[in-house]
């Protein structure tokens, strides 16, 4: 069973006051866009890249939620003008549909859109020095020609942000309809770069013809049976017997615009066509006192940079949420598949580059699912026990940025923990070889390769543990001094204030156990006399990158060289790899927040974890992935006095065996 929740009103609904974080509904985002097209300054010539809610002041925010003060609800719009080369964003008084500021960007360059995507793959095809190199691999039909339309990166000066807005493409081969997986068949050293404004074919670099690789690398269970595909199944296995999820009485969780609340948890669900997934006001109620944890929780870039020093790959360092935009990406799910249980969706509406709203329906997945054990104990002496089990409610939303799908999940649990998990599948981006087997990737069939890379997530959470100043500590264990240690086994766990930005540049070391806790300084646990606090723990691969000072990649993905980044609060410091990603030569975002050195004890913090899953391709990943997670865990520590799901009542099983104990009950 599932529900649909639209984002907004229908303009046959009466208009009702609006939370202040309610994303723009599409009757918003056409006002909008048609306030800008008023403008004096506006022409024909601007694109719209973003429409999305301009989120006002967390003193407003807080103000409406206490006395139900009004907000003006703005929104905020990123355009091109591909005529003038330049970039710009407004500002839009939705109340007064009136544009209030309409400012150029210098040297700055928007995410790809939609109509560059289009344009581009039309335009490569029909060029006759990539049909050349084409028919020299033996394709004369360029139709069969697949373009994945990859960033520019940065590579020399003439790439710089200021000069032009280009994109360098990777072309693949597919066949005919019934062998519909491209990335079987890449088409190895080729290299074009696009010009996006002026629609022109730059360069055309063909660096040697390597032969495309004979095998399909079909995934449905149509064409795996095909003795030409890689790898081959001589038949479908038998399906197994149904697995079904009801809940007869419905969720326990209640809705009201994206507001939401279930069990002691409250928050509200956001979107932005950049980040996708947003949440905001996070609070626990703790016995009938509500308690904020987390103001606005984000993935705030994804980074992918590849380890291959081939002419095709030496360049792929793509900025996934910078360069394109993971929202406007972002999957209709469906049940049964993407997602299962009694299931209420949410829509998200984006902007076309004419300003209209197109909708992405189904976007957001809301449910509850079983998450084992909570606690349990039995006494060995009476034979005697309790248990309870854990439940989460899972939001999430998946994207697919051109051969990679992403999930990305957020639970939270009874015993007051938050968790975050990345699901990463989809298609490897393949290389061809001849010859030797490569150095630098992992052969997948005959002729093709999965070059070496990392992903990383840099993740943003402005923090409000018990109110908004907060201080962070790392935590990790010691091995006590020897005049302490006569018995050689005793350790404690040291805690050392990240007092400024310079100090919270942080690395992992799983070693020691090393983890953070966010505190409330001006609150104390009355059993433990300790900050109130949520500890962070970070889970998946510790990797850090391995691109070398000097290469675009160290330069560009400069947030991921720490796993851990504190920062005091600025409502402009959003992404951790700045605001305009594509061209950027490097050293903006995080290590230029950083840099200003702000106090951190006290205050308005952001917490931002790097996650890294590191890649080295397996034949098991292709020809499509079978999923792979990192993630982190918010735990809270001395913010409660006990275990927060001690007054969880036992569940009686609807049926199925019982668990045991007294009336048939988990206790």
């Amino acid at each position: 069973m599932t529900t649909t929740a639209p984002f907004g009103k229908t303009a046959a609904e009466p208009l009702v006051p609006l939370h202040p974080l309610e994303p723009l509904a599409p009757e918003e985002i056409t006002a909008a866009s048609t306030a800008v097209k008023q403008h004096p300054d506006y022409h024909s010539g601007m694109r719209f890249v973003f429409i999305e809610l301009k989120e006002p002041a967390k003193e407003d925010v807080w103000s409406y939620e206490a006395e139900g003060s009004p907000v003006v609800r703005e929104a905020f719009v990123v355009l091109r003008d591909r005529a003038a080369q330049q970039t710009l964003e407004a500002v839009v008084d939705l109340t007064a549909s009136a544009v209030t500021s309409l400012t150029v960007i210098p040297e700055a360059q928007p995410p790809m859109t939609e109509e560059e995507f289009l344009f581009c793959e039309d335009m490569i095809r029909a060029d006759p020095r990539v049909q050349e190199a084409l028919a020299k691999r033996g394709v004369t039909d360029p139709a069969l020609a697949i373009v994945d339309k990859w960033a520019a990166g940065y590579t020399t000066e003439e790439d710089h942000p200021g000069v032009r807005r280009i994109s360098r493409p990777i072309l693949f081969i597919c066949e005919d309809e019934n062998d519909p997986n491209g990335y079987a068949k890449p088409v190895e050293n080729l290299i074009v770069t696009v010009d996006l404004d002026t629609r022109e074919i730059l360069a055309v670099e063909d660096h040697g013809v390597v032969p495309l690789p004979e095998k399909k690398g079909n995934y449905t269970a149509a064409t795996i049976t095909d003795p030409e595909n890689s790898p081959h199944f001589e038949q479908v296995r038998e399906p197994m017997k149904p697995l079904e999820i009801t809940q007869p009485e419905g969720p326990s969780f209640t809705m009201e615009g994206h507001g939401i609340a279930w069990a002691n948890w409250k928050l509200r669900i956001g979107f932005t066509p950049r980040e996708g997934l947003v949440l905001h006001n996070i609070t626990y109620n703790d016995r009938g006192t509500e308690r904020p944890v987390l103001y606005r929780a984000s993935l705030a870039e994804m980074y992918v940079p590849y380890g291959d020093p081939g002419h095709t790959h030496w360049n792929k360092n793509v900025f996934d949420e910078g360069e394109y935009g993971l929202g406007g990406m972002a999957n209709s799910l469906v049940l049964g598949c993407d997602c299962l249980g009694e299931i209420t969706y949410l829509d998200a509406y984006v902007c076309t580059q004419d300003g209209e709203p197109a909708k992405i329906q189904n976007a957001i997945c809301i449910h509850e699912e079983d998450s084992g054990v909570g606690w349990k104990h039995t006494d060995y002496r009476t034979g005697e026990g309790e248990v309870r089990r854990n439940r989460r409610l899972v939001i999430s939303i998946f994207t697919t940025v051109g051969n990679y799908d992403y999930g990305f999940y957020w639970y939270l649990y009874l015993d007051g923990s938050i968790e975050f998990e990345a699901k990463l599948t989809g298609i490897l981006s393949t290389g061809a070889f001849e010859g030797e087997r490569p150095k630098y990737g992992t052969v997948l069939a005959p002729g093709l390769y999965g070059p070496n890379h990392q992903h990383f997530f840099g993740m943003r959470l402005d923090m409000n543990v018990d109110g908004p100043a907060n201080s962070v500590y790392e935590v990790q264990a010691e091995v006590a001094p020897e005049e302490e240690n006569v018995w050689g086994n005793a350790w404690y766990e040291s805690k050392t204030l990240l007092a400024s930005e310079s100090e919270a540049q942080r690395v992992a070391d799983p070693l020691r156990g090393r983890s953070w806790i966010i505190t409330n300084a001006g609150k104390k646990n009355p059993v433990t006399g300790n900050d109130i606090g949520y500890k962070l723990e970070l889970g998946g691969s510790m990797a850090l990158p391995l691109a070398q000072p000097g290469s675009q990649q160290y330069a560009r993905g400069g947030f991921a060289r720490k796993h851990l980044w504190v920062t005091a609060f600025d409502e402009r410091e959003r992404y951790a790899a700045g605001e305009y990603v594509p061209q950027n030569p490097g050293g903006d975002g995080l290590p230029k927040y950083a840099a200003a050195d702000r106090s951190l004890e006290g205050a308005d913090l952001v917490v931002w974890p790097i996650l890294c899953a590191h890649h080295a391709p397996r034949p098991e990943d292709w020809p499509v992935m079978p999923v792979a997670t990192v993630g982190f865990h918010l735990k809270p520590s001395s913010f409660f006095d006990g275990n927060p799901m001690l007054d969880y009542p036992a569940e009686t099983p609807s049926h199925g065996s019982c668990c045991g104990g007294s009336g048939c009950q988990c206790h």
